[in-house]
């Protein structure tokens, strides 16, 4: 009844309070069912609820199910037998207490928020063996739905994607490298990926001598035709960066008829730092 103060006996909110946790239609049929009270709707026993804090169970946000109640007996029954298989809990409690209103959900909610455990983790221990070891899969069929077997790999396919022997691509630095017959000393795979100018200039002259590094003549790193790379000083590769260091052009970005110039000029004062370094003597 709206606008009017509405009482309730001690017998009545004694009730009440015993049976907050219910749904709130079956809440308000039980009440008026038992004390006759025509009077009240579901919507007085709400706010009823809500201004004397009686927690119902229920969260917002969460699945508004039915909260069931289990007697002693059910519940220390369901507590000795925690440990089952879901499927078997659920069917020897309902033929034990014929409570059709449980579901195997319910249960195994139950167990959740009562901290029972299974003793079950979902993972292999040690000497476990799976159900199906040694037992092959139907020809063809891989033991799958008929929608994932369609895009299911064929004995010898190979992705799309493979990278064969002597595959090249460019790396981050602007080198192309090659994919070659030698193991990868990180990985163990049976090939491993090289710089190709090094590969093909170590082919023709041997490997790099120590000290040394190939520098592109033409500034173009993806030409890797041996003859367009020469072994320098490394000491040389800073000079021909450019920059405020060196005062000049980058060799790589210099029209063509300067980067002879800028070579030589680059070996005159990598040689003329030498012969200071070797004249001042080591440093005390």
């Amino acid at each position: 009844m709206r606008g009017q103060r509405i009482h309730y006996s001690a017998d009545e909110m004694a009730w009440l309070e015993a049976n907050r946790s219910m749904i709130i239609s079956d809440y308000h049929r039980e009440f008026v069912a038992r004390f006759g009270r025509a009077d009240i709707t579901a919507l007085n026993l709400h706010g009823l609820r809500k201004r004397k804090g009686w927690f119902v169970g229920r969260k917002p946000g969460r699945f508004f199910g039915r909260h069931r109640k289990f007697s002693a007996d059910e519940m220390a029954w369901l507590e000795s037998n925690s440990t089952m298989v879901i499927s078997e809990y659920h069917a020897a409690f309902v033929g034990e207490f014929e409570r059709e209103d449980v579901t195997a959900q319910n249960l195994h909610a139950l167990r959740k928020r009562k901290g029972w455990k299974t003793g079950r983790t979902g993972q292999f221990v040690k000497g476990q063996e799976p159900v199906n070891k040694g037992k092959p899969c139907p020809p063809g069929k891989g033991g799958r739905h008929p929608n994932a077997r369609k895009t299911q790999f064929k004995r010898g396919q190979l992705p799309h994607n493979t990278k064969f022997l002597g595959h090249e691509r460019v790396s981050k630095d602007g080198y192309v490298e090659i994919s070659i017959d030698e193991e990868n000393p990180h990985t163990g795979y049976e090939r491993r990926y090289v710089l190709k100018h090094v590969h093909e200039w170590e082919r023709l002259h041997g490997p790099v001598p120590d000290g040394l590094c190939l520098k592109c003549v033409d500034g173009n790193r993806l030409n890797t035709d041996p003859s367009n790379w020469i072994a320098i000083p490394r000491g040389l590769l800073p000079r021909l960066n450019g920059g405020r260091a060196t005062r000049v052009m980058a060799y790589d970005t210099a029209p063509d008829e300067l980067k002879p110039v800028l070579m030589t000029m680059a070996r005159v004062e990598h040689k003329a730092s030498e012969i200071r370094r070797k004249r001042q003597g080591p440093a005390e």
